[in-house]
């Protein structure tokens, strides 16, 4: 079962008069972001982050990787891990979702998210002079780890001129 609508509320931390940020912002804040940073364990509790595209397909959000790669690696060992993005400004919106990654095994659930994850990439993806051309057919083939990442909690922090943190909860699953 996949994520539904959150519950937001306003931050504590939040400037006097602010509002939440709705989900719906959030998610386009997600949706036109181009780079994500991935936080997973190691499996002697280091922490590990690294850059990646992602985006929000199957009711979470959804990334690639290779079985080796260290933070497939990591999330074999430790399932909990968080991404951020944002404007890497000090105006706009950061978001950032923690929640359980696990691998999309069935053959649909990847073809819907190539989909979703072609649609936001476009040419880089799909074009034969893009940078990760074929990697959607990769993925559908299951050559690449493809993997959701179930949202528990998340957080869009509202930049100058004025200061809001919204949190975002989904119910347990």
């Amino acid at each position: 079962m996949y994520a539904s609508e959150p519950d937001v509320e306003l931050g504590a931390f939040s400037s006097p008069g602010a509002q939440a940020t709705p989900w719906a912002s959030a998610l386009a804040v997600i949706g036109e972001a181009e780079v994500f940073w991935l936080s997973t364990v190691r499996p002697d509790g280091r922490p590990h982050v690294t850059p990646l595209l992602a985006f929000w397909s199957l009711g979470g959000m959804c990334f690639t990787t290779g079985g080796q790669e260290r933070k497939a690696r990591n999330l074999e060992h430790n399932q909990h891990c968080v991404l951020t993005t944002g404007t890497n400004a000090l105006t706009g919106v950061d978001v950032v979702i923690e929640g359980l990654a696990s691998v999309v095994d069935e053959r649909s659930e990847r073809e819907q998210a190539v989909a979703d994850f072609e649609r936001k990439y476009s040419a880089h993806l799909t074009s034969p002079e893009g940078t990760w051309y074929g990697l959607g057919e990769a993925v559908v083939a299951g050559d690449v780890r493809l993997y959701r990442v179930a949202p528990t909690v998340g957080f869009a922090f509202g930049k100058l001129p004025m200061a809001s943190q919204t949190r975002y909860t989904w119910a347990s699953r």
